[in-house]
């Protein structure tokens, strides 16, 4: 098991990733608690729920909201309906919500949390490898009509609990996503743990002790960066590598076409190539294409449109005035956020777009 401790202004709490620890939820928690709800959804329930809740104190109150997956329950309909859920159960400033799932469930459960009475305590139990990303951090949030994740806050949870058992359920693509944002951190803050990740034949869920270590490798990256800059007002951009061309991609082909780390996976290949040529840094993009094919990441996209790529990339919350700030890489583990001006982009996109079709 490996722990990693994330200092956040409010507070201190720790990260504790291991194989079955499901089983000792009670050891990992700062304090004992009384009374707990729990949110989870319908494709985790059946297969951990009575784990995590049976690890509990067998005196504690407990509460169970089971939602429907997806990324539709980060709405305002369902946020209200498990405010009103926790009022029925009757809970108190010194309750604890319980987030086991994914981002979905760790982002709505978290922001529920922290409007709740003012804010409750709340622990991540993520179940997926991208859920390591969002579970640690502390942003929290749902989505509006407009847009993904505008009405939110940063609030750190007391703790996060990552039982590798659950990963083993994980279907092959939703490995492949979480792992494009393990090599992303890799690339932004760890030369050696990038060299392991591309020079590993295939991806394996199933080696548990090597999960656990590319898991806390990624989350170490990810803490030293929030700790200097928990509310994003600088360096924690440079977590969003990959992520504006990924993310429109996403969007233009239609949401649950590719996955998110998918998408983002594709989003460094470009990243990378246009590093490469502006700042002449020897990024390993040749081991990084390869290591995309060898694990099945997709190398075709459908006939999208540099124009409406372009666009959307300019609506990206990292622009500014409609004028793209990417981040790049100078050198491994060296990023910066440099504007790339609408010519250059919109021809990079184009050549990009012309490699990728003759993959």
């Amino acid at each position: 098991m490996e722990q990693i401790t994330v200092k956040a202004s409010q507070s201190s709490y720790k990260v504790s990733v291991g194989a079955g620890i499901r089983h000792k939820l009670s050891d990992f928690l700062p304090k004992s608690y009384q009374n707990v709800f729990v949110v989870t959804d319908t494709s985790i329930a059946p297969h951990y729920l009575d784990d995590y809740v049976s690890s509990l104190l067998p005196d504690a109150k407990i509460t169970k909201k089971i939602i429907k997956p997806g990324e539709a329950a980060k709405s305002k309909d369902v946020y209200f309906n498990i405010l009103d859920s926790m009022f029925e159960a009757e809970l108190d400033r010194k309750a604890l919500v319980l987030a086991l799932g994914g981002g979905v469930i760790g982002d709505l459960a978290g922001f529920v949390a922290s409007t709740y009475m003012r804010g409750i305590d709340f622990v991540q139990l993520p179940t997926t490898i991208l859920a390591h990303d969002s579970s640690v951090g502390g942003k929290v949030a749902i989505n509006h009509e407009t847009g993904k994740n505008l009405i939110g806050s940063f609030y750190p949870p007391v703790a996060v609990i990552y039982d590798v058992d659950t990963i083993t359920t994980l279907p092959e693509k939703e490995v492949r996503s979480g792992y494009a944002e393990l090599i992303k951190e890799a690339y932004i803050g760890n030369a050696d743990f990038l060299s392991q990740l591309l020079e590993r034949e295939k991806l394996d869920k199933e080696n548990q002790e090597q999960l656990i270590q590319d898991l806390s490798l990624g989350i170490q990256v990810k803490t030293k960066i929030v700790e200097a800059d928990e509310k994003e007002n600088d360096l924690r951009k440079f977590l969003n590598l990959g992520h504006t061309l990924g993310h429109a991609i996403e969007a233009e082909a239609g949401y649950g076409t590719f996955t998110h780390g998918e998408a983002v996976a594709i989003g460094m290949l470009f990243a990378l190539e246009l590093s490469e040529n502006r700042f002449g840094a020897d990024l390993r993009l040749g081991e990084f294409r390869s290591w995309m094919e060898r694990n099945n990441y997709p190398m075709h996209l459908p006939d999208l449109s540099a124009e409406r790529l372009v666009k959307r990339m300019q609506m990206d919350k990292k622009s500014e005035n409609k004028e793209v700030h990417m981040v790049l890489l100078r050198e491994i583990g060296d990023p910066v956020t440099e504007k790339v001006d609408h010519d250059t982009l919109h021809d990079a996109v184009i050549s990009f777009l012309e490699r990728l079709s003759r993959t």
